[in-house]
Formats: structure tokens, C-alpha cells, sequence
């Protein structure tokens, strides 16, 4: 793994992010808890995808151990992408971080239907959950990191943050079946991963340029 500037500069932060991390799950008040669950009936997610009974375990490169349930092909592709910056510009991800697919209809939010799809994951819901609070909310180093990933992702991936109710740790595949913009998307990141100095562990996500770029896409967003 790539020890590189952007992700250094977010781990020089990283004491004063657990310590206010673990205040902030032992403050969580009933207040904060997630919606009441309901149970999702159709045969698809609410990004349109066809719900299955399982999915393949995807190995998340760069995270020793970690594996998600995911979608085959352009999706976990996309995913995957997502999962590896956190992992390398936020946090090492560790077995258990990262949720993909399930099969429990259960849900608090019409977009957790998108985790019976394959398409959709949570990182660490645990440490952003579903309805959270500010207490529980990430750091705008963190965020900078979230919307430089997403800014890479053009449109085809969506989070949480910007939904109600707010859930952080949750990343979607924001495009319907067939949609060019997916596999176009999943075709750069493979090209970035086979260019040696492109791609996941190799971004400076707080280099000006790249904040522009990201402030301007969710301006336009």
C-alpha cells in the first residue's frame, strides 16, 4: 500500500479522528437512532437493479482480508474504486468494515433497498449510521476525500451524505441497468489501475486542482 501525501495528511489527523470517533459512538442518543425498519417488496432496488438471492465476495485490494458481497462486473468494479480511496486516504479498512449485499428486506431508507441489489455498500455503518447526528458525522478531511472520489465518479455513484436521511458510510451505484456512463466509468478505473501512478493509492485528493474540480461538481450536483 501506497503511503502517499493526501493519505498522510488525513492520518496526521487520525489521533484527534478516533479519539472523537469513540466520543461520538458512546454519545449517540435515542434521537440519533436509525428510522423504523420496513421491509422492501420489490423484485428490484430503488436504482432499478434486479434483486438476487446473493452475490460474490469481492476482494478489496490494498485491505488484507477484507472481502464484500457485490454485484459482478461494472458494478463492484465502481465500487471497489470507492472502497480502496477510503481505505488508502481515509482509514485501512479491516475485515468486517465494508457491508455489500444482503438478503434481509429490512430497511430504514428506501436507498438501503440498493444493498439487496449488489449495488450499494456501507463502510463502516457502525461509525455512520443511518440518521446520524453531527456528532456522529465525518471531518471535512474526511468529506474531501468523499467528494473527490465522487467527483471521479461523474455522476454514477451516489452517497449517503447527500440523502435524507443522511447516512454517511453509504455508497450507491446511482445509474439504472445498462446505462453507457457505468461501464464507461468502470473502464477508466481499470485503465487508471494498470498505469503506474493513477488510480487508488496514488491521488492527492487535497491537491487544489482536484478540490476545485470536486467543489465544482457538487456546486453543479
Amino acid at each position: 500500500m501506497t503511503d502517499h501525501p493526501s493519505r498522510r495528511r488525513v492520518l496526521a489527523l487520525g489521533s484527534a479522528l478516533g479519539i472523537g470517533t469513540a466520543l461520538a459512538l458512546t454519545s449517540v442518543t435515542p434521537a440519533a437512532a436509525a428510522p423504523k425498519a420496513k421491509v422492501w417488496r420489490g423484485t428490484r432496488s430503488a436504482n432499478g437493479w434486479v434483486i438476487g438471492d446473493r452475490a460474490p465476495r469481492q476482494r478489496l485490494e490494498g485491505a488484507a482480508g477484507v472481502q464484500v458481497p457485490l454485484l459482478d462486473g461494472d458494478a463492484s468494479t465502481v465500487l471497489l474504486y470507492v472502497a480502496r480511496r477510503f481505505s488508502y486516504e481515509i482509514d485501512t479498512l479491516r475485515p468486517g468494515d465494508v457491508h455489500g449485499h444482503t438478503a434481509d428486506r429490512h430497511i430504514g431508507a428506501r436507498f438501503e433497498s440498493n444493498y439487496l441489489s449488489g449495488t450499494a455498500m456501507a463502510i463502516r455503518p457502525l461509525f455512520y449510521p443511518l440518521g446520524a447526528d453531527k456528532a456522529t458525522a465525518m471531518t471535512e478531511q474526511e468529506r474531501t476525500v468523499v467528494r473527490d472520489i465522487l467527483a471521479d465518479c461523474q455522476d454514477v455513484v451516489a452517497w449517503g451524505g447527500d440523502f435524507e436521511p443522511v447516512k454517511e458510510s453509504h455508497f450507491q451505484i446511482d445509474v439504472p441497468p445498462g446505462d453507457l456512463r457505468l461501464s464507461r466509468l468502470a473502464q477508466r478505473i481499470q485503465g487508471w489501475d494498470a498505469t503506474p501512478g493513477q488510480g487508488a493509492g496514488s491521488i492527492d485528493a487535497f491537491a487544489p486542482a482536484r478540490v476545485r474540480r470536486a467543489r465544482k461538481a457538487t456546486a453543479a450536483g
